[in-house]
């Protein structure tokens, strides 16, 4: 079956060779290690106690947002160098002299492509690409030298402090997660349901074979709903956990438009645990979309949180499904396989398994007892965020992946909330400059109703 549009599928579900040796990567990249024997499916985080038990008393409402398609080299790769002052150490990006970036691949004729800034908020159509093979080529046994060859000089341009002023405020202020990867090396499908399912379940695309697939143990929306832990997905154009059989019947009644969360937000009315869907065309940052969108979308989300009458006890997430073909420096460890399911073997594929994380994405931790300034250097991923759920409400877990995965705990400090006054975050940018430097590079992209672009 040939690969189709994630937009298409989304709205149809809505409606119905440089290699290096293995023992050059990083030590802490080479194996996956616990430091105790591992947790099983639908073990408990705390197995003294029944399944439902709050931890976490400070925190009442948990709050994810996933955006699409961007490493964390592509969008924070200047935070250190942009917000010295208010950050610890970044492992981003290194600039050498007239502050050009030194990080480099080679294309298939050998010449060196450099990082370099993007020269507008607009991505082009296709690529970068990230589909199962561009992912391992880029990847490149561990040197992360194959972006370019994968997908041409655009996987190698990137986005500064000017093109997303709020995305680098929040990161200014708010943790970070700078050893936060994707779950697997392929696409938004498979990665998204690592989020909801804790496994991918064989899929490797965007492709209508997830709809056929199940989910190996359940989904996150069917443990609250079976420990009554109230919960909501608010989306703009459809519910992304739709990729996943069966959501859609434990959904009822728990799915409302965008528009909803805002009002409920701002009344004090979010449930325990909410997730956000933004418009996968407009405002999710994929391409061929404005970035400045999806920032000023972002914005509108932070902010609604931040002046909410529950946000004293609010724990927002905000991550990326995968990289998108976008170059980013540091290598994918190993991780832990989260079932004995295989990839669903597929006509020209290389072989990989579920054993290695996807590229690094950017985390961001919004609350008001988060730590200020911190920069986690933990290996985490999608199923993270699961098991920071799972922690909350002693929920069983689904795969041995997010059963051992790190739950995020790090980023926080109950003694003390440093934010119970939020910080002033810096304004997201006006689309008409951006549009303007969009048009001269001849790109026109997708905008939300309404939106003016210049003529």
């Amino acid at each position: 079956m040939p690969d189709l549009s994630r937009r298409s599928l989304l709205g149809s579900a809505a409606l119905g060779a440089g290699a290096i040796a293995y023992g050059s990567l990083p030590a802490w990249a080479r194996t996956f290690t616990a430091a105790a024997a591992l947790r099983s499916p639908d073990s408990l985080p705390f197995p003294k106690l029944r399944a439902g038990t709050e931890s976490m008393p400070k925190i009442k409402h948990v709050v994810v947002l996933m955006m699409e398609n961007h490493t964390f080299d592509n969008i924070l790769g200047l935070l250190g160098y942009e917000e010295r002052a208010r950050r610890a150490a970044i492992d981003g990006l290194t600039l050498g002299k007239h502050a050009k970036p030194v990080n480099y691949n080679r294309d298939a004729s050998g010449r060196k492509v450099y990082a370099d800034y993007a020269k507008s908020p607009c991505q082009t159509e296709g690529l970068p690409t990230q589909t199962w093979n561009a992912s391992h080529e880029s990847y490149a046994n561990g040197a992360n030298s194959g972006f370019v060859k994968a997908s041409g000089p655009v996987a190698m341009r990137f986005f500064d402090q000017q093109q997303m002023p709020f995305s680098y405020s929040l990161a200014a202020h708010f943790p970070i997660g700078q050893r936060y990867f994707s779950s697997v090396l392929a696409q938004t499908y498979p990665n998204r349901r690592f989020l909801f399912t804790g496994t991918a379940s064989g899929t490797t695309a965007t492709n209508a074979v997830t709809f056929t697939t199940p989910a190996a143990n359940g989904t996150i929306f069917d443990r609250l709903n079976t420990y009554r832990i109230s919960w909501a997905n608010y989306y703009q154009n459809a519910p992304s956990a739709l990729i996943v059989p069966g959501f859609a019947a434990a959904a009822t009644g728990k799915v409302f438009p965008m528009s909803q969360f805002y009002a409920d937000a701002a009344a004090g009315k979010l449930p325990q645990y909410t997730f956000l869907d933004p418009q996968y065309t407009t405002t999710s940052e994929e391409n061929p979309q404005d970035i400045q969108v999806g920032e000023r979308f972002v914005a509108s989300v932070v902010h609604a949180l931040m002046k909410a009458p529950t946000w004293s006890s609010t724990a927002l997430f905000i991550n990326y499904d995968e990289g998108g073909g976008y170059y980013d420096h540091v290598p994918p460890p190993t991780a832990i396989k989260p079932d004995d399911i295989p990839p669903i073997p597929v006509a020209g594929n290389v072989p990989g398994q579920y054993n290695r994380y996807g590229f690094r994405v950017p985390l961001y931790v919004v609350s008001p007892w988060a730590k200020t300034g911190y920069v986690s250097n933990i290996i985490q991923d999608h199923t993270s965020v699961l098991a920071f759920t799972e922690r909350k409400w002693n929920l069983p877990a689904m795969t041995f992946r997010d059963a051992n995965a790190h739950p995020m705990t790090d980023y926080f400090d109950f003694s003390k909330p440093a934010f119970a006054k939020p910080p002033t975050l810096a304004q997201a940018p006006g689309l008409g400059p951006g549009l303007e430097a969009c048009k001269a590079e001849g790109l026109n992209p997708p905008l939300p109703p309404g939106t003016v672009s210049p003529s």
